[in-house]
C-alpha cells in the first residue's frame, strides 16, 4: 500500500531539503546498508532527505536498514517497508510523493557514493540548469569504468549491430556501438540521450510535469522513456565525469538469464512505445537473432578445452531463448 504523504510537496509551496536522495532495495541486505552508509560519509554537508522504499525484500533487508540506521540518529531517513515487490519505476514515483526538493536523486543499493559526487553532482546541476536531468561517472567495483552511466539513442542500426555482435568485436567504433557511445571514455562533459538510473539527477519540477516513471516498465529500461519524454519537453540530459560512484550492477538479481530477460522486455517496451509497430517487430526479430548468435557462439567455444566458463555462458542464453515468449511480449 502507498504510504501517506508525511510531509507536503514542493507544489505546496513549502520550503524542503535542497535535494530527496530515493533508494529502491530488493535483497540487497549488506549492500543496501553499505550504500547509505557511504552516503552519509561523503554528503554529510548536503541538505538532503533520504527514501529508502524495501520492495518486499527477503533477506532481511529492512530490519538491516533500520538497525544500522535508527530513526532517533538519522532523521532525514524514511525507511517505507512495502508489503509486495511492485517493481523499480512505482517505487520510486511512490517516493517521490513524499520528497520535498528542489532535486530528486536516485540512487541504486549496489552502488558506493565516493567524496564529494553528490556535492559535485549538484554543482553541476546548477551550471548546466538547461539540461534538467544530470548524471555522472560510474565505476564498476574493481575500478574499471562502467561504460553505462549513459546511453545514446535506441536505433534500428544500433540493435542490430548488439544483435550480429558488431558492438563487441568493435566497442571503441562510434558506428558500430552508437548507443553505447563506442570509443568516448567518459572522461568530457557532453549531452546525452540517456541517463542511467542508478545515479540519476533531475529537476523535481520535470518530473511531476511528467509524473515520474512509467510503471508499465517494472524494472529497466525506465529512464530512458523518462529521458526521451523529457527531451520532448526540451530537456537535454548531460553528463559529467566531476561526479564518480562505484556501481556493482545486477546485485538484486541472482540469475544471470533472468536480467537479460528483463532488460530485452524492457527494450522492447520502450521501442512498442516510442515506435511503428513495424519497427518494432524488427526489433524483436533482431533480438531474437542476438540470443541465438550468443548462445550458438558460446556452445562452440565451449567446446574448446578449457572453456568451462563459455559452456555455462551458452547455458545461460539458453535459458533467455526459453524464456522468450516473455521478454518478446514486453512489460
Amino acid at each position: 500500500m502507498e504510504p501517506a504523504q508525511t510531509s507536503p510537496g514542493p507544489e505546496n509551496g513549502t520550503t524542503g531539503p535542497l535535494v530527496s536522495i530515493i533508494m529502491v532495495s530488493y535483497n540487497t541486505a549488506e549492500m543496501t546498508v553499505a550504500a547509505i552508509r557511504s552516503l552519509y560519509e561523503t554528503a554529510a554537508d548536503v541538505d538532503f532527505e533520504l527514501f529508502v522504499y524495501d520492495n518486499a525484500s527477503a533477506d532481511g533487508s529492512a530490519d538491516a536498514i533500520a538497525a544500522a540506521f535508527p530513526a532517533n540518529e538519522f532523521p532525514n531517513l524514511t525507511l517505507v517497508r512495502l508489503d509486495e515487490n511492485v517493481g523499480f519505476a512505482k517505487a520510486n514515483n511512490m517516493a517521490a510523493k513524499q520528497a520535498r526538493g528542489r532535486y530528486l536523486l536516485l540512487l541504486n543499493p549496489d552502488t558506493v557514493v565516493l567524496q564529494d559526487a553528490v556535492q559535485n553532482l549538484l554543482a553541476f546541476a546548477a551550471r548546466r540548469p538547461a539540461a534538467r536531468i544530470w548524471g555522472a561517472r560510474n565505476l564498476l567495483g574493481d575500478g574499471t569504468l562502467d561504460q553505462g552511466s549513459c546511453w545514446g539513442e535506441m536505433t534500428l542500426w544500433a540493435v542490430f549491430c548488439f544483435a550480429s555482435g558488431l558492438e563487441s568485436l568493435f566497442p571503441n567504433s562510434s558506428l558500430f556501438r552508437p548507443e553505447g557511445y563506442g570509443g568516448w571514455d567518459r572522461t568530457t562533459e557532453r549531452e546525452v540521450v540517456v541517463i542511467t538510473g542508478c545515479f540519476f539527477l533531475v529537476e523535481a519540477d520535470l518530473w511531476h510535469e511528467l509524473s515520474g516513471f512509467d510503471e508499465r516498465f517494472f524494472m529497466y529500461a525506465e529512464e530512458a522513456d523518462f529521458c526521451l519524454r523529457a527531451r520532448a519537453l526540451g530537456a537535454a540530459p548531460r553528463f559529467t565525469p566531476e561526479a564518480e560512484i562505484i556501481h556493482y550492477g545486477g546485485a538484486s538479481e541472482n540469475l544471470r538469464a533472468r536480467q537479460i530477460a528483463k532488460i530485452f522486455a524492457g527494450k522492447i517496451s520502450l521501442a512498442k512505445k516510442h515506435w511503428p509497430g513495424w519497427k518494432v517487430a524488427i526489433v524483436r526479430l533482431f533480438y531474437r537473432l542476438a540470443v541465438l548468435v550468443r548462445w550458438f557462439g558460446y556452445s562452440l567455444l565451449g567446446r574448446l578445452p578449457g572453456k568451462s566458463a563459455r559452456r555455462e555462458t551458452a547455458s545461460q542464453w539458453g535459458e533467455v531463448w526459453k524464456m522468450r515468449k516473455t521478454w518478446l511480449a514486453g512489460y
